[in-house]
């Protein structure tokens, strides 16, 4: 079953909808009336930006969704890069988020999986600025 989604897109910004950019003009207010894959401009991390495990995660997993053609190559770099993070035991928080993202793309709900993987960049980097007990025992 489909269901509609309304957006409000500003002037000059870009969405992205089954794999094509599109650029308004002006203020403009879309309905999306049956199930389309979609990214807001706002939400699209540059290849810059993935400077960490999960933005390197999330950098692929967009990839999946904005370039349907390539999705199966993507995929496999999604898995390929996930692999070595999962067993580097991160915090809890973030290999749940990791399980629930893989869950999502399993289902192909890439931007689910999307959201999920966005939610732990703050969770990221907490846990990346926090010292590690090994540091603790050095300095004690």
């Amino acid at each position: 079953m489909s269901r509609s989604i309304s957006l409000s897109l500003r002037a000059r910004e870009r969405i992205f909808v089954n794999g094509a950019v599109l650029k308004v003009d002006r203020k403009v207010s879309l309905e999306l009336l049956n199930d389309a894959t979609f990214l807001l401009e706002a939400h699209v991390l540059q290849e810059e930006q993935a400077t960490s495990p999960v933005r390197r995660l999330y950098f692929i997993a967009q990839a999946i969704l904005i370039d349907p053609a390539n999705a199966g190559d993507a995929r496999a770099a999604y898995d390929l890069f996930e692999l070595p993070l999962v067993r580097a035991r991160p915090a809890q928080a973030i290999l749940s988020g990791l399980e629930a993202a893989r869950d999502f793309l399993n289902a192909g709900k890439t931007f689910d999986a999307l959201r999920i993987l966005r939610g732990l960049f703050a969770v990221e980097a907490a846990a990346l600025s926090e010292p590690s007990n090994e540091d603790a025992v050095r300095v004690a």
